[in-house]
């Protein structure tokens, strides 16, 4: 039946019948919500449906849930569709673009920031050809900024606003097009905004007063000048980033400009909002709702300021450094963080209303941080800065730091009582957001002064560190103190690891106090093990010392007074850093392998939160790979924790594949001896291959299940226990369906083959050629040839008799040689299909011959037909075999088919064949007369390898995987019994025409064809078979 040439028709959209479905798709009736939302989802294909859309979302007698629908509806399906001449015309979008700003009225939030989100989009797309006018039809709305009632103050956020996401959405923009509306844009309204700004600043500063904080009035101008500096932020920053273009060349002082007014406003702003706060706690003053508003907004908009600044110094610091009246607004910046720490601890708050904000003084902490280098006593170059911090600066900072910000507070320790697990989670993320809070903020601009100021901060803290040593440690404060000095060493290990003895430090003070049974001891103890954890993955301790991990198992299992689980979950982490590094040595570490592994189960064992899990797991998965053999012993062990920990686990799938690499690496170490662990393996791999687990464990399922493969040394099963045999049907399976994953599983089937290739094929031949016959014809071309070679190791290695019929009843031989008939394959590809088959060759030419006539069949062609085929292409990818030993396997396979006397081959041996062997016979006797040259020059010295008896078998992309596993060993034995290196071609080459000879008979066609040689290749031919090559 011809497909219908009507084109699809295009259905007007009913607005009634819109509306009506809006409105059920809105109603808290699931039933009709259900039917109205299927409905709606057909009608946004119909024509005018993004126009009606908007105008049921733009009429406030609409119900306000009815208006949100309609207007997300618009949002999600419109902007996308936008272009689309099927949906909208024209018209449409001319009254979408005018409706868009009637929205500027809109009372309701939601409805104005998806309104936000709409005309930014269009306007990316219609700006400034087809909406040329929006920039001037909003500036129209905030001529006036001081608006006189709650209505123009409506329209004018609404307009600030939509002029943010306008410059936000242009900003964004890569393509040379953008670039350019955006340079308009900034040209067009920067000189505005920042006399708006100008103007408004002023009146700000200058209203705001305790008395006044409650007023309307000023929640409002703090409102809009907050969104007018907003949009310059946005612009200026985006010229900041270009500093080449033309535009931002002209605008190069007023850019200057503003950055010295940003930062007179900023220090401005934040001496009114710290007065302020300051009048209001010491009048005891009650603030209401109102004047919250108006510190909340405050706050905001100094916080504002400093992300300014902070984005500035991010594009480019160098000239960050540059703008005139920066180090003053840095060093402003660190005297509030000096005068933080100099007042009443409840001034510092992670909230809006805080005389001190917490992401205020991070602010500050991080410019400061980040413009250090400028102060550096010696450049980066090499030569004196004159303009360098003095000696007491640089330590006040770090008294500062180590004494203020660095200690953990009232808070920190209530969540660490609250929840152990998560606390230690939250603080090994602390790399990833440092800039965002207080503590691990101040650590980084500790390490910075260290680096910078070396001279100065190393003497200081050895001088603080011993100090700390020395004086007891009793109550709370002085232990929370002595924690941050230990933080501080660890924090600086780089720095001080010449000026404090480690190793002293770790024998007569850290292994005493890890011993402490003081209530308080914990926060020690924790610091203790992070601080052995930092020290050496720094490599300015040396793991080798027995002494860490002495403490380091004893914080480990020590569950008396002065412990707990953040002690023993910071151990955990401690002992993977040191474990996992270049020094560790498995012998020191073996006598205190039984304590860890112990106790690392343990705590899985009585965990609850997965997260921490998971980095126990990964810490044990550490302890096993790095201790390899001495990891047998816990196999027991280790097999009785995973089932419990997988059941567990339930659809936590990141822990389960967690399990599956422990598993893996369990094998990996243990090698031989990893035979217990069958038993693990085979269930998980069932699991891990049903529909529900598949797409979440494949990957670990893989790598685990080839590593059980590659350490095996048997498929027998032993006193009734789990075989991995019992796997292969799977595998089969999957090399049948899974085609994303074909390489993998070959990977899998070849190990099988190798590890017992009689067993495998008595049990599964039939099934496992159907597989590869249904998959190798689909497969890309790297996962073709990994299957060739799977199979050339299989019938090298294999009886010919358990493989020959099922090569044919199951298809593959056909599917081996049609596309040599056919000749429709990447020539690389083809020449595997050469090697295959020269390999069966040579295994088994009887099999071969009536292989290649049951194909013609199947082919449909004749025998005859069959056998030109593959000698074409036998010959043509002789030239695309660069591999020695390939080019020396395909000569032997042609002596074989020599040998046969079938007449398609002996036509061809005066020319191609005769050829073949020539190029080979000369590539061999070439090696050998260059080897035999070396070795009588060195004699005694190393003898050089041919090149065509390479030392390991590469032809396999598994083969560098398994090198150091008991299948190493396997397919070292195949390679070495290989006949292509125990055999001597010349002998073979000879016996084979023997062989020719005598099945041809006297007058024969070989006999015929030998007449149609060169006389001279005939000759050359014979001298080469009695030269013993």
């Amino acid at each position: 039946m011809r497909a219908s040439k009507i084109p699809h028709v295009i259905q007007n959209v009913d607005p009634q019948e819109l509306y009506d479905v809006i409105c059920g798709a809105s109603s808290q009736d699931p039933a009709l919500m259900e039917r109205s939302s299927f409905r709606l989802k057909s009608m946004l294909d119909y024509f005018g449906a993004f126009d009606a859309l908007q105008e049921i979302a733009a009429q406030k007698s609409v119900p306000l849930p009815v208006r949100q629908q309609s207007i997300i509806q618009f949002k999600n399906a419109a902007l996308s569709n936008w272009r689309s001449r099927r949906l909208v015309s024209d018209e449409h979008r001319v009254r979408i673009r005018q409706r868009c700003l009637s929205f500027l009225e809109e009372p309701d939030d939601m409805i104005a920031e998806c309104n936000e989100i709409i005309v930014a989009k269009i306007a990316r797309q219609d700006y400034p050809n087809n909406w040329n006018a929006i920039t001037t039809q909003l500036i129209a709305r905030y001529d006036n900024t001081l608006p006189p009632d709650a209505h123009s103050m409506t329209v004018l956020v609404r307009s600030l606003r939509l002029v943010n996401a306008l410059l936000k959405e242009f900003g964004s923009i890569k393509m040379p097009a953008g670039v350019k509306v955006m340079a308009t844009l900034i040209g067009d309204l920067h000189t505005e905004f920042y006399g708006y700004y100008a103007r408004l600043g002023p009146v700000i500063t200058s209203t705001l007063t305790p008395e006044t904080v409650s007023q309307p009035r000023q929640t409002e101008d703090l409102t809009i000048a907050h969104l007018i500096f907003k949009c310059l932020v946005k612009m200026t920053t985006w010229l900041w980033q270009r500093p080449h273009m033309d535009e931002a060349e002209e605008k190069k002082e007023w850019l200057q400009q503003y950055f010295q007014d940003s930062s007179a406003q900023l220090q401005a702003l934040s001496e009114l909002r710290i007065n302020l706060l300051v009048a209001l706690r010491s009048a005891n003053t009650s603030v209401d709702t109102a004047g919250r508003r108006t510190i909340d907004q405050l706050t905001r908009h100094v916080r504002l300021f400093g992300k300014l600044f902070r984005r500035f110094q991010q594009l480019d610091v160098k000239r960050f450094i540059q703008l005139p009246g920066c180090s003053e607004l840095v060093f402003y910046y660190w005297s509030k963080v000096v005068q933080a720490t100099d007042s009443p601890p409840e001034f510092i708050e992670d909230s809006q209303g805080a005389v001190f904000p917490v992401r205020f003084l991070v602010q500050a902490m991080v410019l400061f941080k980040e413009n250090l280098a400028q102060w550096a006593p010696v450049r980066r170059d090499g030569s004196t800065n004159e303009n360098v911090l003095s000696k007491e600066a640089v330590e006040n900072a770090v008294r500062l730091l180590v004494t203020r910000f660095i200690p953990l507070n009232p808070s920190d320790l209530e969540g660490w009582m609250a929840d152990p697990d998560e606390w230690v989670n939250e603080e090994d993320k602390e790399n990833d957001h440092w800039e965002y809070e207080v503590r691990p903020c101040a650590e980084r601009v500790l390490m910075t002064l260290a680096a910078q100021y070396k001279d100065y901060v190393v003497p200081l803290m050895e001088a603080t560190f011993k100090q700390v040593i020395s004086t007891p440690t009793t109550d709370l404060a002085s232990v929370v103190q002595k924690e941050a000095v230990y933080c501080a060493i660890g924090r600086c290990a780089t720095k001080l690891n010449d000026a404090i003895p480690f190793d002293q430090w770790l024998e007569h003070t850290l292994i005493p106090e890890s011993q402490e049974t003081n209530s308080s001891y914990p926060i020690i103890k924790r610091r203790i093990a992070w601080v052995i954890g930092k020290w050496v993955s720094d490599s300015c301790a040396s793991p080798k010392n027995p002494m860490i991990w002495q403490v380091l198992v004893h914080l480990l299992q020590d569950r008396g007074p002065g412990s707990d689980a953040v002690v023993r979950l910071t151990a955990v982490a401690a002992t993977r850093e040191c474990i996992d590094n270049i020094d560790f040595d498995p012998e020191v570490f073996a006598p205190f392998l039984p304590a860890t592994m112990k106790e690392l189960i343990t705590l899985l064992n009585e965990g609850d939160n997965q997260e921490s899990k998971r980095r126990i797991l990964n810490t044990l998965g550490v302890v096993i790979e790095r201790s390899g053999m001495h990891i047998v012993p816990f196999l027991g062990a280790l097999m009785d924790t995973v089932p419990g920990l997988w059941a567990n686990a339930g659809d936590d799938w990141l822990f389960k594949g967690a399990l599956l690499g422990t598993v893996e690496t369990l094998i990996a170490s243990s090698k031989e001896h990893s035979r217990p662990l069958i038993n693990l393996v085979v269930p998980l791999v069932q699991e891990c291959f049903t529909p529900v687990a598949k797409l979440q464990l494949e990957v670990d399922a893989y790598l685990m299940w080839q590593a059980a493969m590659r350490n095996a040394v048997s498929l027998d099963s032993i006193d009734g226990s789990r075989s991995l045999l019992e796997l292969f049907p799977l595998a089969v399976r999957l090399q049948a369906e899974d085609l994303e994953s074909v390489s993998k599983v070959c990977g899998i089937v070849e190990s099988y083959v190798i590890l017992d290739a009689p067993r495998v094929l008595q049990m599964h031949a039939l099934d496992l050629f159907k597989a590869y016959q249904s998959t190798l014809p689909i497969a890309l071309s790297s996962e073709q040839k990994n299957m060739l070679v799977t199979l050339r190791i299989l019938v090298q290695i294999a009886p010919p008799q358990l493989w020959a019929e099922p090569l044919h009843v199951s298809g593959l031989f056909a599917s081996l040689m049609k596309p040599l008939v056919d000749d429709n394959l990447a020539v690389s590809t083809l020449t595997e299909h050469i090697y295959v088959l020269a390999r069966i060759v040579i295994a088994d030419c009887g099999v071969f011959m009536r292989l290649m006539s049951a194909s013609a069949g199947p082919l449909n062609t004749t025998e005859t037909a069959v056998w030109e085929a593959l000698l074409d292409q036998w010959w043509s990818r002789f030239d695309n075999m660069s591999e020695p030993r390939y080019r020396k396997l395909v000569a032997m396979g042609i002596a074989n088919l020599v040998a046969t006397g079938r007449p398609e081959v002996l036509e061809r041996l005066p020319n191609e064949i005769f050829n073949l062997w020539l190029d080979v016979f000369g590539e061999i006797k070439e090696a050998e007369e260059q080897a035999n040259e070396y070795n009588q020059l060195h004699n005694g010295g190393p003898q050089l390898t041919l090149f065509w008896d390479r030392a390991e078998p590469s032809e396999s992309v598994f083969w560098e995987e398994s090198k150091e596993t008991p299948e190493g060993a396997r397919r070292r034995a195949i390679f070495d019994d290989d006949p292509i290196r125990t055999t001597r071609l010349t002998t073979f080459v000879a016996a084979r025409l023997q062989e020719a000879e005598a099945a041809s008979g006297p007058g024969s066609v070989l006999q015929t064809s030998l007449a149609k040689a060169d006389p001279l290749v005939v000759q050359q031919i014979q001298k080469e078979l009695t030269s013993g090559l």
